[in-house]
Order: structure tokens, then sequence, then C-alpha cells
């Protein structure tokens, strides 16, 4: 491939690659991760509430990785509360798993930006053929994008699993019980995902830009020995 056409591609991936760093930044403080409704199974059963009457004793919840908001509805009109997962709710929630995630974005925004300034080094300077040069963009490209699945599987396993949002909604809470009535996935979350997709693009666009993944050179210089030892 012509010099100029790899400069233009290492460039692409460069730039989209920077923007994965900025869009995981994005997402780490917002309250955008997860969004749901809560449900008052104490009030809606006091009442016997079915129908339109349960609407009233159905609440909103919203939340990210640090801050988070819901609204307590038990018939008597929504009442906003805000929370903060440090200090407040490191008690009752999977700590180990929520901690991992805020890491595994952290480490997956450094090497974006590591890849992106790789991705320059190769497309305007002179790499080396050892973590300058090719290995490296493919070794940056496929931790960021490791990281970025980890940060899901996490997170799910923690809103999913463990039911992080039923936990959250019952948190100090004496005489009521809360229930999870629908959760989803909001925004922030999606944006992890499409970061990975990237990151798997740059690994793609490394290989057409015309350089080979690692260790296949050496598997085919092994095959080629191998031919030359049977012949003798």
């Amino acid at each position: 491939m012509p010099a100029q056409q790899k400069k233009i591609i290492f460039c692409i991936a460069g730039v989209l690659s920077f923007a994965c760093a900025l869009g995981t930044a994005a997402a780490i403080g917002t309250q955008l991760w997860v969004k749901g409704t809560i449900l008052c199974k104490t009030g809606a059963l006091l009442v016997n509430a079915t129908g339109q009457e349960l609407e009233k004793f159905i609440g909103k919840i919203q939340y990210g990785l640090f801050h988070g908001e819901r609204v307590r509805q038990c018939g008597l009109g929504g009442r906003p509360f805000q929370f903060s997962f440090f200090p407040d709710l490191l008690k009752i929630i999977p700590a180990s798993i929520h901690v991992s995630v805020i890491l595994f974005c952290t480490v997956l925004i450094i090497f974006a930006l590591v890849g992106a300034g790789f991705f320059m080094f190769n497309a305007f300077g002179s790499p080396y053929e050892t973590l300058h040069g090719p290995v490296g963009l493919y070794l940056w490209s496929f931790i960021a994008c490791s990281c970025g699945c980890l940060i899901m599987i996490l997170f799910s396993s923690e809103v999913k699993i463990h039911h992080l949002s039923e936990k959250i909604a019952n948190f100090k809470e004496g005489s009521f019980t809360f229930k999870t009535h629908s959760e989803q996935f909001a925004n922030s979350f999606w944006i992890i995902l499409v970061c990975s997709l990237v990151q798997f693009l740059n690994a793609l666009l490394i290989r057409f830009a015309g350089f080979e993944f690692p260790f296949s050179k050496s598997k085919d210089s092994g095959t080629i020995t191998g031919a030359v030892d049977l012949m003798y």
C-alpha cells in the first residue's frame, strides 16, 4: 500500500482512538448508565392498586458510576432523592465489582490515548519494529477493546445479577419495600460498546494498512522451515 494511504489510515485510527478516550471520560461522569422504574410494593399492596392506580406507586431511577437520582413514589406524589455511591452505598453494593468497572474505564481511557499517540507517530514519524510500530498498535487496540468488554460484562452483572437498582431503591427505607419494575441500560453504557467496537475496527485498519497480525509471520516462517527440513 502506498505510504500516503497508510498515513491517512493511521490518522483516521488515531482520531477514532482519541474520540474513544473522550467518550469514555464523558460517560464516566454522567448519570446515564441505567434508567428504570421502581415499584413501591408495600404501598401498592396496602391499597390493592391495579391498572392506572398502580402508576401512582411507580417512581423513576437513573444512575451512573458515581451519582444517581431516584423519585420515590408511594401514592402521595413524587419525592426526588440524590444519592452517591461513595461512600453512601458502599455497604450495600458489590463494591469490588463497582470499583473494577471504574478502574477498567480508567485503563480504557489511558490506552485509547496511548493508541492515538502511537497511531499519529506511525503516520508522521519513523516507527521501529517494536512497540512503537504495528505490534504496539495491535497491543494498545487489543487492551482497550478488552477493557471495554470487561466493563460491559462487569457492570451488566452488577445491575442484573446483583439487582443494583433494587438495592439502591431500598437504601435506608424502613417501612416501605421497593421492587424493580423496569430497567434498561442508557446512553453511557452503549458509548462503552461503541468504543470497544471502534478499537476492534482500529485493529482491522492496521491489517488493512498492510501489517500482519502479531505472531502470524512467525507461524509462516516456522512452516517454511519445517518444509525445508523435510527436504533434507
